[in-house]
């Protein structure tokens, strides 16, 4: 689906498995036909090329209010305004929600972003009193859309292009691995902090990260996140 229609398509969960959908044009129902050897096909009302803005929205965490730009903030709260584009994270999803709930307790102090994504987490960061706030993702489109944000938000992000597995780190008081289960043990075994938080990954699963003590975990909807302290 991503190689028939690079510009987005619609995931919905079904009972049994998943809906993959596209808005499109008779060309591309025959490549769709082409490649899975079936599909249905339905006409759609007008205005359709909005519809996809239903399915960002907004979430509080505590004080933070995360949500896109056609949303309005809740007043009071602090707002994270991102827009949705091509790199992860738009701050609904669990993972990212229990690494906010966690990152709001830490002290505040400079922080690490490793696979920024959309750059929700270093711009809460940032916005939370963080400083300062470094940022890498292996993506170019994530680094673009951070930088993007982040100047949207008026918050400084350095965000840099970097391999976390192969290239060098910046140090950081604290730093945030929301990234997936079998990567946290190699790249948390780079970073130079005193405490990480990690995501990505299922509550039935829990990285065992050497010269880290696991100090407090958070579950949501069949995910978790965990507060790692630096024991050496």
């Amino acid at each position: 689906m991503i190689e028939l229609f690079p510009e987005g398509f619609e995931e919905v969960d079904q009972e049994g498995g998943v809906e993959l959908a596209a808005y499109t044009d008779p060309a591309g129902e025959e490549r769709l036909w082409a490649a899975f050897g079936g599909a249905r096909s339905d006409e759609v009302a007008d205005g359709w090329e909005e519809r996809w803005r239903a399915f960002h929205r907004p979430v509080r965490v505590g004080p933070l209010w995360i949500g896109p730009p056609w949303e309005e903030p809740d007043a009071g709260a602090i707002a994270v305004v991102i827009e949705p584009g091509r790199a992860f994270g738009t701050g609904s999803h669990a993972t990212t929600r229990l690494c906010l709930e966690l990152l709001l307790d830490l002290p505040r102090g400079s922080l690490l972003d490793v696979g920024c994504g959309s750059g929700v987490l270093s711009i809460a960061a940032a916005k939370l009193g963080f400083e300062p706030v470094a940022a890498v993702d292996v993506d170019a489109n994530a680094i673009e859309a951070t930088l993007h944000n982040a100047a949207a938000n008026r918050v400084g992000v350095d965000a840099r292009l970097a391999d976390a597995l192969a290239d060098e780190l910046p140090p950081a008081v604290a730093a945030v691995l929301n990234v997936a289960l079998d990567l946290d043990r190699a790249i948390a075994a780079r970073l130079d902090c005193e405490r990480l938080i990690t995501s990505g990954y299922l509550a039935a699963e829990a990285p065992s990260l050497p010269g880290y003590r696991r100090e407090r975990r958070r579950e949501a909807e069949g995910w978790a996140a965990d507060l790692h302290i630096r024991t050496q």
